[in-house]
């Protein structure tokens, strides 16, 4: 297990430093005003200086090991034009905890309710429970974001009369924007376990073990949940980390002053810089989730083995 997290792990840094590069240089193609606060009333001779001074006229190569050094110190340079000459580490942090905040409850909502809906739907396939979630998973799979969560804000405000955008000092207007990120999420934990649980009562030991008599619900909690549930672990990881860091359209709708709104504010603003680290960071968010995602697998079945060769668990 841990030779192959550290060949996940090695592998992983070689993507980030792919990544980087591949930003680096679609950046170099972008208007250069995204380095600059008064651009318009700079000459050509003191744009090139500062282009100098900034090292983006070193080689591409240069400038991404600089940027990792800085990375690994924990440098993340200013901002040019979103809050000009402020560190971006001071500006991201509270924005983390806002996020990470919303994350972390709608975590805690839709997880359980997901996964409930799941077993119900597997457990009464073809009847009522398993009807009811089918619908619910076509809606929320086919209807764009913005309809429903036009309507979660609309009567949500005016009949429940719940506020209807972020203010820190209210608890209460986290209640909308969390149901409106929690609502794709119980869908898809519903959606993939009873998929799961479904392929798990059609394979030959669950047969048996219903041939021995032994109790349906034993079947289906100790066997059929407990092995249809391995490859959802494999998604929680990635899933928490990626909703703790941020929905950009869940924030932007609710005026909730998070990571996500700010990669939207600084591509407007055209701040290269800040967009740089903010890609940088959700993808190594990404890349996060997956090792740990894996490595969640083997805790929950120990079966599972990375270092054997394929076919063998």
């Amino acid at each position: 297990m841990l030779k192959y997290s550290i060949k996940r792990l090695a592998r992983s840094l070689v993507t980030l430093v792919i990544l980087i590069t591949i930003v680096f240089a679609l950046l170099r193609f972008m208007p250069e005003e995204g380095y600059f606060n008064n651009y318009e009333k700079m000459s050509p001779a003191q744009i090139e200086l500062g282009l100098i001074k900034m090292g983006l006229k070193d080689p591409l190569y240069v400038q991404v090991v600089r940027f990792i050094g800085n990375l690994l110190k924990g440098d993340l340079g200013v901002s040019y034009r979103y809050r000009v000459n402020t560190p971006i580490a001071r500006i991201i942090a509270p924005k983390i905890a806002i996020s990470a905040k919303l994350g972390i409850i709608c975590m805690v909502l839709s997880l359980p309710l997901g996964l409930a809906l799941g077993v119900l739907m597997a457990r009464y396939k073809g009847k009522f429970w398993d009807k009811l979630g089918n619908a619910y998973i076509v809606f929320i799979q086919a209807v764009p974001n913005a309809v429903y969560f036009i309507f979660i804000q609309l009567y949500g405000s005016t009949w429940l009369k719940i506020p209807m955008l972020y203010n820190e000092n209210d608890w209460r207007t986290l209640i909308l924007p969390t149901i409106s990120l929690a609502l794709p999420s119980i869908s898809s934990y519903a959606m993939w376990l009873r998929r799961y649980m479904v392929d798990e009562t059609n394979k030959d030991y669950i047969k048996l073990a219903r041939a021995k008599g032994v109790p349906n619900t034993t079947i289906w909690f100790r066997h059929v949940f407990r092995n249809a549930v391995v490859p959802i672990v494999n998604l929680i990881p990635g899933s928490l980390l990626m909703t703790i860091s941020g929905s950009i359209y869940t924030e932007s709708f609710y005026s909730i002053p998070g990571m996500g709104g700010l990669l939207v504010d600084v591509i407007k603003r055209q701040d290269n810089n800040m967009v740089m680290v903010l890609v940088v960071l959700f993808a190594a968010v990404g890349v996060v989730g997956l090792l740990l995602g894996d490595i969640a697998m083997a805790i929950v079945d120990p079966r599972i083995s990375f270092t054997k060769k394929e076919g063998s668990r």
